[in-house]
């Protein structure tokens, strides 16, 4: 089976309602997509970092759990784990505060074993931070040379706006790198000042990568991919918290390219408007489901349906 090998952080999410703390799990952007997909059976595996306190025990203990390889997430001594509060406001979206001190971040990991076909996934600010982009780089480098799909999610969120001339040659490169490229309305209002998918696409994605997905919140989807350029109506649904809706976004739109076969060969030179309906249906359809409850990731029973023969 095919592989999907995620690079990201690791926080513990303390979700509030009403001002009250509702739940506490493990979370980070390709850490909730990594762990839906290893809830699908699908053959996964995390790189990171986790604190060296009991936050990143349960960490490392709730991916194995979920069927995901953690032997890539390394604990250093004295390290305590990153921490987000997340408010849900009335529309049940939320606003966040980190809780981590990233010029200590620090990264070490093998490279896994990459084959052709095989699916990386990354994005956050941990794709483009100075600190451990060698690191970065070097698997990005890897999964290139082997000719695995890459798949970058932007994520950039607006606590890091002071950020962004320092980061901008990595966020270069990582779309470079890229075969399919994800980002949110918020990101390049964040980023650049723009919120239209075709000017995103023509002057800040395309040059660099050809496969665009730019999505809005409740908003339509929208599809940019040489010949193919198309809107798709989010389904209405009900929303008991969107934390984690584009994570898992993310993992249906992985899934899909594991589920109907397709290759990075297949990519590079163009899917069809069909093959974009499959992958961003199987997109929202995870989406959805996360949307349903307050957790990060799809549910158990929603995983369990969707394992491949």
């Amino acid at each position: 089976m095919r592989k999907v090998i995620g690079i990201g952080e690791t926080v513990f999410d303390i979700i509030f309602r009403n001002r009250q703390p509702e739940v506490a799990i493990p979370g980070g952007s390709t850490f909730n997509a990594i762990v839906s997909l290893g809830r699908c059976g699908i053959n996964t595996s995390f790189i990171s970092e986790a604190g060296d306190d009991i936050i990143g025990e349960e960490i490392i203990s709730f991916l194995r759990e979920n069927g995901v390889d953690s032997s890539g997430v390394n604990r250093f001594p004295n390290t305590k784990s990153p921490v987000s509060l997340a408010f849900l406001n009335e529309h049940n979206d939320a606003e966040y505060i980190f809780y981590k001190d990233h010029p200590h971040d620090q990264l070490e990991f093998q490279v896994p074993e990459i084959e052709a076909d095989d699916i990386v996934i990354f994005g956050s600010f941990y794709a483009v931070n100075p600190v451990i982009r060698p690191q970065v780089a070097a698997l990005l480098d890897n999964a290139r040379n082997k000719g695995a799909i890459i798949y970058y999610d932007i994520n950039f969120r607006s606590s890091h706006r002071n950020d962004i001339m320092r980061i901008t040659p990595n966020l270069l490169d990582n779309l470079e790198y890229s075969d399919i490229v994800r980002g949110s309305c918020d990101d390049f209002k964040v980023l650049y000042n723009k919120d239209n998918a075709d000017k995103i696409y023509d002057s800040e994605i395309s040059f660099y990568c050809k496969q665009f997905v730019f999505t809005n919140g409740s908003e339509p989807i929208e599809v940019r991919a040489g010949d193919v350029k198309k809107a798709y109506n989010i389904k209405q649904t009900k929303v008991v918290s969107t934390i984690g809706a584009g994570d898992n976004f993310n993992a249906g739109f992985v899934y899909g390219l594991i589920k109907h076969g397709i290759t990075r060969d297949m990519i590079v030179n163009g899917l069809d408007e069909e093959k974009w309906d499959m992958l961003i249906e199987s997109g929202m359809e995870f989406s959805a489901n996360c949307c349903g409850d307050i957790l990060n990731y799809i549910s158990p029973e929603f995983g369990k349906s969707k394992r491949l023969k």
